[in-house]
């Protein structure tokens, strides 16, 4: 059969747009210029807060919404607000319960601010650098779990984060999404916010199949959105899990893996 035409592109952002030092390269901003002049429309997904992807609209001349918070709210280059799931919010304080129980030190982003209990807890001064913004010093998480948009449990023991995953999916079941955005990250958001759900998103606004998207991205958060495109692509750096669930493996985001996915597998 042959390989339908590619409408659209849906990118994840760290590990896959940028480099490890978060970094967008010039050859990753000309791939989408590319795309851009091939009439290919690009967008972005990530676990990040919306804030926190803006410093990708101006380079790459992005005039489609942003699925932040894998989905969780989607908004509009100038922020407006087009979709927004939040975490149910009887499931908020036993989701931190079973977090803290592994060991983990927990996030709660709420609309457009991020909330911690430690200010040197692990990750949170790379966190501040990667979104641009410092997160709220809270003594505790009551009240917040109203419009609660994502809980992150953070740890350098990356096992550790895997088997809190596996435990909060069996504990909650339908009533979250649960993944990891990076091997010491733990997202947990709304059932439906999940990169699965932004290739729906996509499919249904530009009235297109599911055949005609490509998706790129290197986590285990990716590979539902692999599930639901009909062009999956891992990055070199992806776990061999993460590569055996898409099409086609590039190289790695520190070797141009999103440019060359693009020039190779796209145009």
């Amino acid at each position: 059969m042959p390989t339908p035409t590619i409408r659209l592109l849906l990118a994840d952002v760290d590990g896959t747009m940028v480099t490890g030092g978060k970094v967008l390269t010039d050859r990753a901003v000309q791939a989408v210029h590319k795309l851009h002049d091939a009439g290919i429309v690009f967008a972005v997904t990530s676990g990040r807060p919306p804030r926190g992807m803006s410093m990708l609209i101006e380079p790459l001349a992005l005039a489609t919404e942003l699925a932040a918070f894998n989905g969780g709210l989607i908004v509009e280059p100038d922020m407006t607000v087009v979709e927004q799931r939040v975490i149910p919010a009887e499931v908020v304080a036993p989701v931190v319960a079973l977090m803290e129980s592994f060991g983990l030190s927990v996030w709660i982003y709420r609309g457009a601010d991020w909330y911690v209990r430690d200010l040197t807890g692990p990750h949170v001064d790379r966190e501040s650098w990667t979104v641009q913004f410092a997160p709220t010093l809270v003594p505790g998480f009551d009240g917040l779990e109203q419009g609660a948009a994502k809980v992150v449990g953070v740890s350098d023991d990356h096992q550790v984060v895997e088997a809190a995953a596996v435990a909060a999916r069996a504990r909650f079941g339908e009533h979250v999404s649960a993944a990891r955005s990076q091997p010491y990250y733990l997202d947990v958001t709304h059932p439906q916010a999940n990169k699965g759900g932004v290739v729906t998103y996509w499919s249904a606004k530009l009235r297109i199949s599911p055949d005609q998207i490509a998706t790129i991205g290197d986590m285990p958060n990716d590979v539902l959105m692999f599930a639901h495109s009909g062009l999956s692509i891992a990055m070199g750096n992806a776990s061999h899990e993460v590569q055996r669930a898409a099409r086609r493996v590039t190289t790695s985001n520190e070797e141009e893996g999103f440019a060359n996915a693009v020039e190779q597998f796209i145009l």
